[in-house]
Protein backbone atom coordinates (compact mmCIF):
# COMPACT_ATOMS: atom_id res chain seq x y z
CA UNK A 1 0.00 0.00 0.00
CA UNK A 2 1.45 3.35 -1.07
CA UNK A 3 0.56 6.64 0.60
CA UNK A 4 1.50 10.08 -0.70
CA UNK A 5 1.98 12.83 1.88
CA UNK A 6 2.17 16.02 -0.21
CA UNK A 7 0.50 15.45 -3.57
CA UNK A 8 0.51 19.18 -4.35
CA UNK A 9 4.23 18.99 -5.19
CA UNK A 10 3.36 16.92 -8.27
CA UNK A 11 2.44 20.24 -9.91
CA UNK A 12 6.15 21.06 -9.94
CA UNK A 13 6.62 18.36 -12.58
CA UNK A 14 5.15 20.89 -15.03
CA UNK A 15 8.56 22.57 -15.05
CA UNK A 16 10.05 19.61 -16.97
CA UNK A 17 8.25 20.15 -20.33
CA UNK A 18 8.94 23.89 -19.96
CA UNK A 19 12.67 23.19 -19.60
CA UNK A 20 12.62 20.85 -22.61
CA UNK A 21 11.00 23.53 -24.77
CA UNK A 22 13.45 26.15 -23.49
CA UNK A 23 16.38 23.86 -24.35
CA UNK A 24 15.00 23.26 -27.83
CA UNK A 25 14.57 26.96 -28.58
CA UNK A 26 18.01 27.70 -27.11
CA UNK A 27 19.62 25.17 -29.45
CA UNK A 28 17.81 26.68 -32.45
CA UNK A 29 18.94 30.17 -31.42
CA UNK A 30 22.54 28.99 -30.95
CA UNK A 31 22.68 27.41 -34.40
CA UNK A 32 21.27 30.52 -36.08
CA UNK A 33 23.73 32.76 -34.24
CA UNK A 34 26.68 30.48 -35.08
CA UNK A 35 25.74 30.44 -38.77
CA UNK A 36 25.85 34.24 -38.75
CA UNK A 37 29.31 34.12 -37.18
CA UNK A 38 30.94 31.49 -39.39
CA UNK A 39 30.34 28.43 -41.54
CA UNK A 40 29.69 25.07 -39.92
CA UNK A 41 32.99 23.55 -41.09
CA UNK A 42 34.97 26.45 -39.66
CA UNK A 43 33.11 26.26 -36.34
CA UNK A 44 33.97 22.56 -36.06
CA UNK A 45 37.64 23.37 -36.65
CA UNK A 46 37.56 26.17 -34.07
CA UNK A 47 35.84 23.95 -31.48
CA UNK A 48 36.61 20.34 -32.46
CA UNK A 49 35.84 18.93 -29.02
CA UNK A 50 32.37 20.44 -28.73
CA UNK A 51 29.76 17.64 -28.42
CA UNK A 52 26.14 18.23 -29.32
CA UNK A 53 25.21 14.91 -27.70
CA UNK A 54 26.65 15.93 -24.33
CA UNK A 55 24.32 18.95 -24.12
CA UNK A 56 21.28 16.71 -24.52
CA UNK A 57 22.74 14.19 -22.04
CA UNK A 58 23.25 16.93 -19.43
CA UNK A 59 19.64 18.03 -19.88
CA UNK A 60 18.41 14.46 -19.42
CA UNK A 61 20.42 14.10 -16.19
CA UNK A 62 19.06 17.45 -14.96
CA UNK A 63 15.43 16.56 -15.71
CA UNK A 64 15.69 13.11 -14.13
CA UNK A 65 17.33 14.64 -11.08
CA UNK A 66 14.58 17.25 -10.72
CA UNK A 67 11.87 14.61 -11.18
CA UNK A 68 13.33 12.48 -8.38
CA UNK A 69 13.66 15.50 -6.08
CA UNK A 70 10.02 16.45 -6.68
CA UNK A 71 8.87 12.89 -5.96
CA UNK A 72 10.96 13.07 -2.80
CA UNK A 73 9.06 16.21 -1.76
CA UNK A 74 5.80 14.32 -2.28
CA UNK A 75 7.17 11.82 0.27
CA UNK A 76 5.78 8.45 -0.85
CA UNK A 77 5.26 5.99 1.98
CA UNK A 78 4.90 2.21 1.85
CA UNK A 79 2.73 0.32 4.29
CA UNK A 80 4.89 -2.11 6.22
CA UNK A 81 2.52 -3.61 8.77
CA UNK A 82 -0.99 -5.00 8.46
CA UNK A 83 -3.18 -4.76 11.53
CA UNK A 84 -6.58 -6.23 12.29
CA UNK A 85 -8.94 -3.57 13.59
CA UNK A 86 -12.52 -3.78 14.78
CA UNK A 87 -15.06 -1.55 13.07
CA UNK A 88 -18.76 -0.93 13.27
CA UNK A 89 -20.75 -0.22 10.16
CA UNK A 90 -23.31 -1.08 7.54
CA UNK A 91 -22.78 -2.99 4.29
CA UNK A 92 -23.62 -0.65 1.41
CA UNK A 93 -23.77 -1.42 -2.30
CA UNK A 94 -24.07 1.31 -4.94
CA UNK A 95 -25.70 0.28 -8.25
CA UNK A 96 -24.91 2.98 -10.80
CA UNK A 97 -26.84 3.19 -14.08
CA UNK A 98 -24.38 3.49 -17.01
CA UNK A 99 -26.89 3.25 -19.87
CA UNK A 100 -26.76 5.77 -22.72
CA UNK A 101 -29.69 7.72 -21.27
CA UNK A 102 -27.35 8.77 -18.46
CA UNK A 103 -25.54 11.01 -20.97
CA UNK A 104 -28.54 13.38 -21.05
CA UNK A 105 -27.54 16.84 -19.89
CA UNK A 106 -30.75 17.94 -18.18
CA UNK A 107 -28.66 17.96 -15.00
CA UNK A 108 -25.12 19.36 -15.17
CA UNK A 109 -22.75 18.18 -16.47
CA UNK A 110 -24.76 15.05 -17.30
CA UNK A 111 -26.66 12.38 -15.39
CA UNK A 112 -23.77 9.93 -15.13
CA UNK A 113 -21.25 12.47 -13.87
CA UNK A 114 -23.83 13.70 -11.38
CA UNK A 115 -24.37 10.11 -10.20
CA UNK A 116 -20.64 9.59 -9.72
CA UNK A 117 -20.37 12.80 -7.76
CA UNK A 118 -23.29 11.77 -5.52
CA UNK A 119 -21.70 8.40 -4.73
CA UNK A 120 -18.32 10.01 -4.11
CA UNK A 121 -19.82 12.54 -1.70
CA UNK A 122 -21.70 9.78 0.13
CA UNK A 123 -18.45 7.83 0.52
CA UNK A 124 -16.83 10.96 1.98
CA UNK A 125 -19.43 10.90 4.76
CA UNK A 126 -18.83 7.27 5.71
CA UNK A 127 -16.63 6.29 8.62
CA UNK A 128 -16.29 2.52 8.85
CA UNK A 129 -18.99 1.09 6.61
CA UNK A 130 -18.15 -1.48 3.95
CA UNK A 131 -19.05 -0.56 0.39
CA UNK A 132 -19.36 -2.22 -3.01
CA UNK A 133 -20.08 -0.87 -6.50
CA UNK A 134 -22.10 -2.31 -9.39
CA UNK A 135 -22.45 -0.90 -12.91
CA UNK A 136 -25.52 -1.81 -14.89
CA UNK A 137 -27.25 -1.11 -18.19
CA UNK A 138 -28.82 -3.98 -20.15
CA UNK A 139 -26.95 -6.25 -17.75
CA UNK A 140 -25.23 -5.81 -14.40
CA UNK A 141 -21.47 -5.95 -13.89
CA UNK A 142 -19.58 -6.21 -10.57
CA UNK A 143 -17.32 -3.19 -10.42
CA UNK A 144 -15.96 -3.48 -6.87
CA UNK A 145 -16.72 -6.17 -4.24
CA UNK A 146 -17.53 -5.27 -0.62
CA UNK A 147 -14.50 -3.48 0.85
CA UNK A 148 -13.41 -0.83 3.33
CA UNK A 149 -10.95 0.67 0.83
CA UNK A 150 -12.67 3.96 -0.01
CA UNK A 151 -9.75 5.10 -2.16
CA UNK A 152 -10.13 2.09 -4.45
CA UNK A 153 -13.88 2.65 -4.55
CA UNK A 154 -13.43 6.21 -5.81
CA UNK A 155 -10.89 5.08 -8.39
CA UNK A 156 -13.25 2.46 -9.83
CA UNK A 157 -16.11 4.94 -9.65
CA UNK A 158 -14.30 7.54 -11.76
CA UNK A 159 -13.54 4.93 -14.40
CA UNK A 160 -17.21 4.15 -15.01
CA UNK A 161 -18.68 5.23 -18.37
CA UNK A 162 -21.51 4.38 -20.77
CA UNK A 163 -19.19 2.30 -22.99
CA UNK A 164 -18.13 -0.18 -20.33
CA UNK A 165 -21.10 -2.52 -20.99
CA UNK A 166 -21.88 -3.77 -24.49
CA UNK A 167 -25.48 -4.62 -23.61
CA UNK A 168 -27.51 -1.42 -23.64
CA UNK A 169 -30.91 -0.75 -22.13
CA UNK A 170 -31.67 -0.51 -18.41
CA UNK A 171 -32.24 -3.70 -16.44
CA UNK A 172 -32.70 -2.60 -12.83
CA UNK A 173 -33.70 -6.14 -11.84
CA UNK A 174 -30.27 -7.44 -12.93
CA UNK A 175 -28.56 -4.89 -10.69
CA UNK A 176 -30.72 -5.87 -7.71
CA UNK A 177 -30.11 -9.60 -8.29
CA UNK A 178 -26.34 -9.06 -8.50
CA UNK A 179 -26.35 -6.85 -5.41
CA UNK A 180 -28.02 -9.66 -3.46
CA UNK A 181 -24.86 -11.76 -3.97
CA UNK A 182 -22.55 -9.01 -2.69
CA UNK A 183 -23.31 -9.24 1.03
CA UNK A 184 -20.87 -11.82 2.36
CA UNK A 185 -21.64 -11.45 6.07
CA UNK A 186 -24.62 -13.57 7.15
CA UNK A 187 -24.73 -11.83 10.54
CA UNK A 188 -25.00 -8.32 9.10
CA UNK A 189 -28.42 -6.98 10.10
CA UNK A 190 -28.28 -3.86 7.96
CA UNK A 191 -27.71 -4.32 4.25
CA UNK A 192 -28.33 -1.28 2.09
CA UNK A 193 -28.57 -0.96 -1.68
CA UNK A 194 -28.53 2.46 -3.34
CA UNK A 195 -29.75 2.49 -6.95
CA UNK A 196 -28.64 5.66 -8.73
CA UNK A 197 -30.57 5.99 -11.97
CA UNK A 198 -32.94 8.01 -14.14
CA UNK A 199 -35.55 5.30 -13.59
CA UNK A 200 -35.81 4.02 -17.15
CA UNK A 201 -36.37 0.26 -16.98
CA UNK A 202 -36.26 -1.85 -20.14
CA UNK A 203 -35.99 -5.23 -18.48
CA UNK A 204 -38.44 -7.91 -19.55
CA UNK A 205 -38.38 -9.63 -16.17
CA UNK A 206 -40.19 -8.26 -13.14
CA UNK A 207 -38.19 -5.71 -11.19
CA UNK A 208 -40.58 -5.98 -8.24
CA UNK A 209 -39.85 -9.72 -8.09
CA UNK A 210 -36.14 -8.95 -7.74
CA UNK A 211 -36.94 -6.37 -5.04
CA UNK A 212 -38.98 -8.90 -3.06
CA UNK A 213 -36.13 -11.42 -3.16
CA UNK A 214 -33.70 -8.73 -1.98
CA UNK A 215 -35.99 -7.80 0.93
CA UNK A 216 -36.15 -11.47 1.95
CA UNK A 217 -32.35 -11.37 2.13
CA UNK A 218 -32.51 -8.43 4.55
CA UNK A 219 -31.62 -5.72 1.99
CA UNK A 220 -33.13 -2.23 2.17
CA UNK A 221 -33.29 -0.50 -1.20
CA UNK A 222 -32.98 3.26 -1.57
CA UNK A 223 -33.29 4.86 -5.00
CA UNK A 224 -31.72 8.15 -6.05
CA UNK A 225 -33.26 9.87 -9.06
CA UNK A 226 -30.91 11.69 -11.41
CA UNK A 227 -32.39 13.83 -14.18
CA UNK A 228 -35.49 15.93 -14.83
CA UNK A 229 -39.08 14.70 -15.38
CA UNK A 230 -39.47 16.84 -18.51
CA UNK A 231 -36.52 14.99 -20.05
CA UNK A 232 -33.72 15.81 -22.47
CA UNK A 233 -32.19 14.39 -25.68
CA UNK A 234 -29.15 12.11 -25.59
CA UNK A 235 -26.14 13.80 -27.23
CA UNK A 236 -23.71 11.76 -29.32
CA UNK A 237 -20.26 13.29 -28.91
CA UNK A 238 -16.86 12.89 -30.46
CA UNK A 239 -13.85 14.41 -28.70
CA UNK A 240 -16.23 16.33 -26.47
CA UNK A 241 -18.13 17.93 -29.36
CA UNK A 242 -21.79 17.11 -30.00
CA UNK A 243 -22.10 15.43 -33.41
CA UNK A 244 -25.80 14.57 -33.30
CA UNK A 245 -28.67 13.50 -31.06
CA UNK A 246 -29.76 9.91 -30.56
CA UNK A 247 -32.79 8.95 -32.67
CA UNK A 248 -35.24 6.06 -32.65
CA UNK A 249 -36.09 3.71 -35.53
CA UNK A 250 -38.53 6.26 -36.94
CA UNK A 251 -35.86 8.94 -37.07
CA UNK A 252 -37.30 10.90 -34.14
CA UNK A 253 -35.02 12.41 -31.51
CA UNK A 254 -35.15 10.31 -28.34
CA UNK A 255 -36.18 12.23 -25.22
CA UNK A 256 -35.21 10.45 -22.02
CA UNK A 257 -37.10 11.41 -18.87
CA UNK A 258 -36.59 10.84 -15.17
CA UNK A 259 -39.12 8.19 -14.14
CA UNK A 260 -39.72 8.97 -10.49
CA UNK A 261 -42.73 6.60 -10.38
CA UNK A 262 -40.60 3.51 -11.04
CA UNK A 263 -37.90 4.58 -8.58
CA UNK A 264 -40.44 5.41 -5.87
CA UNK A 265 -42.16 2.04 -6.33
CA UNK A 266 -38.85 0.17 -6.06
CA UNK A 267 -37.90 2.09 -2.90
CA UNK A 268 -41.34 1.55 -1.36
CA UNK A 269 -41.28 -2.21 -2.01
CA UNK A 270 -37.68 -2.36 -0.84
CA UNK A 271 -38.38 -0.84 2.62
CA UNK A 272 -36.36 2.21 1.64
CA UNK A 273 -37.05 5.68 0.30
CA UNK A 274 -36.83 7.56 -2.97
CA UNK A 275 -34.35 10.46 -2.87
CA UNK A 276 -34.33 13.28 -5.40
CA UNK A 277 -30.70 13.72 -6.42
CA UNK A 278 -30.57 17.07 -8.20
CA UNK A 279 -29.28 18.83 -5.06
CA UNK A 280 -26.16 16.91 -4.07
CA UNK A 281 -25.74 18.50 -0.65
CA UNK A 282 -29.32 17.87 0.45
CA UNK A 283 -29.35 14.29 -0.87
CA UNK A 284 -26.05 13.40 0.81
CA UNK A 285 -27.11 14.95 4.12
CA UNK A 286 -30.38 13.02 4.10
CA UNK A 287 -28.61 9.74 3.29
CA UNK A 288 -26.12 10.40 6.10
CA UNK A 289 -28.99 10.78 8.55
CA UNK A 290 -30.60 7.54 7.36
CA UNK A 291 -27.36 5.59 7.74
CA UNK A 292 -26.68 7.02 11.19
CA UNK A 293 -30.05 5.73 12.38
CA UNK A 294 -29.24 2.17 11.42
CA UNK A 295 -27.73 -0.34 13.82
CA UNK A 296 -24.04 -0.91 13.24
CA UNK A 297 -22.47 -4.35 13.23
CA UNK A 298 -18.95 -4.91 14.50
CA UNK A 299 -16.56 -6.61 12.09
CA UNK A 300 -12.85 -7.08 11.63
CA UNK A 301 -10.89 -5.46 8.85
CA UNK A 302 -7.26 -5.48 7.77
CA UNK A 303 -5.53 -2.14 7.35
CA UNK A 304 -1.98 -0.84 7.18
CA UNK A 305 -0.99 0.49 10.59
CA UNK A 306 2.58 1.58 9.85
CA UNK A 307 3.97 3.48 6.89
CA UNK A 308 7.65 3.94 6.20
CA UNK A 309 9.01 7.09 4.51
CA UNK A 310 10.68 6.52 1.14
CA UNK A 311 11.59 10.12 0.29
CA UNK A 312 15.29 9.61 1.08
CA UNK A 313 15.72 7.22 -1.88
CA UNK A 314 14.28 9.72 -4.33
CA UNK A 315 16.26 12.62 -2.87
CA UNK A 316 19.43 10.53 -3.09
CA UNK A 317 18.80 9.58 -6.72
CA UNK A 318 17.88 13.18 -7.52
CA UNK A 319 21.16 14.51 -6.07
CA UNK A 320 23.10 11.77 -7.90
CA UNK A 321 21.73 12.81 -11.29
CA UNK A 322 22.32 16.49 -10.49
CA UNK A 323 25.96 15.69 -9.67
CA UNK A 324 26.26 13.77 -12.93
CA UNK A 325 24.87 16.81 -14.73
CA UNK A 326 27.52 19.02 -13.10
CA UNK A 327 30.47 16.71 -13.84
CA UNK A 328 29.51 15.84 -17.41
CA UNK A 329 31.26 18.41 -19.60
CA UNK A 330 30.04 19.72 -22.94
CA UNK A 331 33.22 18.64 -24.73
CA UNK A 332 33.79 15.20 -26.19
CA UNK A 333 35.22 12.45 -24.01
CA UNK A 334 38.48 11.11 -25.43
CA UNK A 335 37.72 7.39 -25.18
CA UNK A 336 34.19 7.92 -26.49
CA UNK A 337 35.63 9.99 -29.30
CA UNK A 338 37.83 7.05 -30.30
CA UNK A 339 34.87 4.67 -30.25
CA UNK A 340 32.86 7.21 -32.31
CA UNK A 341 29.57 5.87 -30.87
CA UNK A 342 27.64 8.87 -32.06
CA UNK A 343 29.17 9.07 -35.52
CA UNK A 344 30.72 12.48 -34.90
CA UNK A 345 33.25 12.92 -37.71
CA UNK A 346 35.92 15.59 -37.58
CA UNK A 347 36.09 17.64 -40.76
CA UNK A 348 39.61 18.45 -41.92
Amino acid sequence: MIQLDEKMYFYLLAIIPVMVMAFFFLQVWKKRTQRQFAETKLLKRLAPNRSSFKSALKLIFLLIGLAFLIIGLVNPKIGTKLETVKREGVDIVFAVDVSKSMLAEDIAPNRLEKSKRLVSEIINQLASDRIGIIAYAGQAYPQLPITTDYGAAKMFLQGMNTNMLSSQGTAINAAIDLASTYYDDDDQTNRVLFIISDGEDHSEQSTIGAVENAVQNGIRIFTIGVGKPKGAPIPIKRNGVVQSLKKDNQGEVVITKLNETVLSEIASEGNGEYIEGSNTENAVEYIKEQLNQMDKKEFEAKQFAEYKDQFQWFLGLGLLFLFLDIFVLDRKTKWLKKLNLFNEHDDV
